[in-house]
């Protein structure tokens, strides 16, 4: 069995929970709570800012130039395409996002957990961390693929994440996962475990945070 099977098997109670979760399922029927969405786009786009720079943090850790090259690339999508999408839906759901926006508490814990695996962690201890909002919403888009919310937004989100493009993506790091597992020692290999359960647990609570409407119970502005 390789690494990234192993990731997988033992990250699977959390996963389906994932897939079973109200804000996945009233998304792919079309009937989630516009609030509930608008929560989660805002908090996403504040995610998925700290995601980029915690690529181009793991391509400074890679071991040589194709690998720097293909994370740079990875950061470089996340910055385009998903900002793209997310630029689509502040237009379509009428927001605009600000600039002094302070994230909901899961996502605060879920961008500290990722900062501080990319400033303390080796190359492949980032890339197990990282992997499971790729691979996740990977097997998300493929599981909802043929679902139909007849909605302008939340069709999109399910096709986007569905596509070969980002399955492309995807494989590609779990390739890389695996590599980088064979020629590490055991002691990293159990950090590269744990970052992984860790990151795939905070996106559950990601779902959570979203359908929940979560906020600091403080005003911190």
């Amino acid at each position: 069995m390789t690494f990234t099977r192993e990731l997988r098997q033992k990250a699977d109670a959390l996963w389906q929970q994932s897939f079973a979760h109200p804000f996945v399922t009233e998304l792919a029927k079309g009937s989630l709570a516009r609030e509930k969405f608008v929560h989660y786009v805002l908090n996403d786009s504040y995610y998925l800012t700290i995601f980029a720079k915690v690529q181009s943090r793991a391509a400074s850790k890679a071991p040589d130039l194709p690998t720097i090259a293909r994370l740079a690339v990875h950061a470089q999508s996340t910055v385009e395409a998903e900002h793209l999408l997310h630029e689509t839906f502040f237009s379509l759901l009428g927001i605009t996002p600000s600039t002094d926006f302070i994230p909901a508490p899961t996502t605060y814990a879920y961008t500290t957990h990722l900062l501080a695996v990319a400033a303390e962690g080796t190359f492949g201890e980032i890339i197990a961390a990282i992997l499971p909002c790729y691979w996740l919403y990977f097997e998300i888009g493929e599981r909802y693929r043929n679902s139909t919310p007849n909605h302008p937004i939340y069709d999109q989100w399910i096709a986007t994440y569905g596509d070969e493009w980002f399955g492309k993506l995807v494989t590609e790091q779990i390739h890389l996962l695996d590599v980088l597992a064979q020629n590490a020692s055991e002691e990293q290999r159990k950090l590269m475990r744990q970052h992984f359960l860790r990151s795939s647990e905070y996106e559950l609570r990601f779902w959570d945070m979203a359908y929940h409407l979560e906020s600091w119970q403080t005003d911190v502005l």
